[in-house]
């Protein structure tokens, strides 16, 4: 009789399967460039965006196209090295660009197309923009600025194809962080950062050409880039939906057979509620979670009608996608697995010494070097020996290794002279039956500094005595909240990450 083997034997195992690239893989990981290395089976269907119509983009079509631009954009006069913003929804024309734009050596400056005025001139004015690829209504926002506008809501200019101009070391994003501690940074990324990253995930994965990706995320987040990325790579093909809608991306993903769905933890709620039937479609083989915490009991529910839970990853716009739960073996609720091929991952104290439970270090060919002009942040985000300091909380599971994630530095609320960090307490709030997503912050207190305070959505049901009562059975008293506020929903981004920034007493207090 065969035994199933013990989570630290599967976990050895998915490890030792993907170190086995380490002696060539992994080694090529960050080798190359985005335009060059997106050269696979040029006849094979690549691209779709059903909101503009049916028909699909080739591979060969693809690098044709963005060639001819990119060939258009150094005639006239735009320098490699260059950056330029890049603000639309999801369309074939960013996509274009974005290919045109890497082709002629640019640095593409990605933006979210919800983005006022002031938010805008903020990413030109630092970046040092000079071009800007636009959709209305950013095209506006964007009058007045000092910057070549070119429309992508008209046909993208070509000329004769040339030769791309970019390699590994030169810098094909500058993404910008969300800010939520000031305003955003940026964050040079080079083309072998990119292609580290993503071949990293394809491996672990097992991306292959036969593989269909079906997702509704920003292309101007690198999320849902990402999956453009891989199916470049791969040479397989990818369907695109403008936004989340859950019937047409239930309709994407059966009619189009989908084998792998891209969602954040928000999108997979919506799901379970309003189209379960997407998580069944037969062809699926594979439903990633990222950009947000996925809650261990989301995970639970999603498991009870895929099968399994969906693979929970976890990364940063700094250091790319970085760990995740393996193909085969257990994926346990709550933690985001393994590192992955070619990255190195320590938990650090303050001083970046090794503990067993503290700021989480990465290393490896998919990390930044440092942000843009701005030297003293750098020196802050790295130990010495190239660690970079994520700012992310966790610790390894003794048994299986994986990664759990415990919360945020600087989300630490200091109350009574106690540390509490948020996203503890919002891991036993969750538990609670009525209780359907919850978000914690400090409040300023006269008597504690801060106190410990909960926004949270509810059944309808819900007794604020009982849930009070639950957390006291689950936490120490000064972890508790002291003041608890019924909301009919969550300040999130637009890639479901909570505003933690956003949570203010509502005018009616609950409790």
């Amino acid at each position: 009789m065969t035994q199933n083997p013990t989570r630290q034997e599967t976990s050895a195992r998915d490890r030792a399967a993907w170190q086995r690239h380490g002696t060539t893989e992994v080694a090529a990981l960050d080798i190359g460039s985005l335009p060059s290395a997106c050269h696979a089976l040029p006849d094979r269907r690549a691209l779709l965006f059903p909101a503009e119509s049916d028909r699909w983009f080739t591979h060969g079509e693809l690098a044709e196209r963005g060639a001819r631009t990119a060939s258009w954009l150094r005639i006239n006069g735009l320098r490699p090295g260059a950056r330029v913003l890049l603000c639309g929804h999801n369309s074939s024309a960013l996509v274009l660009a974005y290919l045109a734009l890497l082709g002629a050596g640019a640095t593409v400056v990605l933006a979210n197309p919800a983005y006022t005025t002031a938010e805008l001139r903020h990413l030109v004015t630092d970046s040092q923009a000079e071009w800007a690829f636009a959709a209305q209504p950013a095209t506006d926002r964007l009058r007045g600025l000092d910057l070549r506008i070119v429309s992508l809501d008209e046909p993208l200019p070509e000329a004769a194809r040339g030769k791309p101009e970019a390699d590994a070391h030169e810098p094909a994003l500058l993404a910008y962080t969300s800010g939520t501690t000031g305003a955003p940074k940026g964050v040079p990324l080079t083309h072998g950062n990119l292609l580290a990253s993503i071949r990293a995930a394809m491996l672990a994965w097992r991306w292959s050409e036969d593989d269909v990706l079906v997702h509704s995320l920003p292309l101007s987040h690198q999320h849902g880039l990402g999956g453009v990325h891989a199916t470049l790579l791969a040479g397989s093909s990818a369907v695109i939906l403008p936004d989340f809608d859950a019937a047409k991306l239930t309709e994407a993903m059966r009619g189009h057979h989908a084998t792998v769905l891209f969602a954040v933890p928000a999108i997979y709620e919506r799901l379970i509620a309003d189209a379960p039937q997407a998580l069944t479609t037969p062809t699926l083989r594979l439903a990633v979670s990222g950009s947000a915490p996925l809650s261990p009991e989301l995970a639970n529910r999603l498991a009870q009608v895929m099968g399994v839970p969906p693979l929970e990853r976890y990364g940063s716009t700094e250091s790319g996608l970085d760990v995740s739960n393996p193909i085969d073996g257990p994926r346990i609720p709550g933690t985001v697995g393994l590192p992955l091929p070619g990255v190195e991952l320590r938990i650090a104290d303050e001083s970046g010494d090794d503990a067993p439970e503290g700021e989480i270090l990465l290393r490896g060919p998919q990390v930044f070097t440092g942000y843009w002009n701005r030297p003293e942040a750098t020196r802050e985000a790295f130990h010495p020996g190239g660690w970079f300091r994520t700012g992310d909380l966790g610790r390894l599971d003794p048994e299986t290794g994986y990664l759990r994630i415990t919360g945020r530095k600087k989300e630490l609320i200091i109350t009574g002279g106690f540390n509490v960090y948020p996203r503890e307490v919002e891991l036993v709030l969750e538990k609670h039956p009525d209780v359907v997503a919850a978000a914690v912050a400090g409040l300023p207190s006269a008597r504690w500094g801060e106190q410990v305070t909960a926004w949270v959505v509810t059944t309808g049901a819900a007794d604020f005595d009982d849930v009070l009562a639950h957390c006291r059975r689950l936490l120490a008293p000064y972890k508790c909240p002291k003041q608890v506020f019924a909301v009919d929903s969550l300040p999130r981004s637009g890639m479901g990450k909570l505003r933690r920034s956003a949570l203010v007493p509502p005018e009616h207090q609950t409790r």
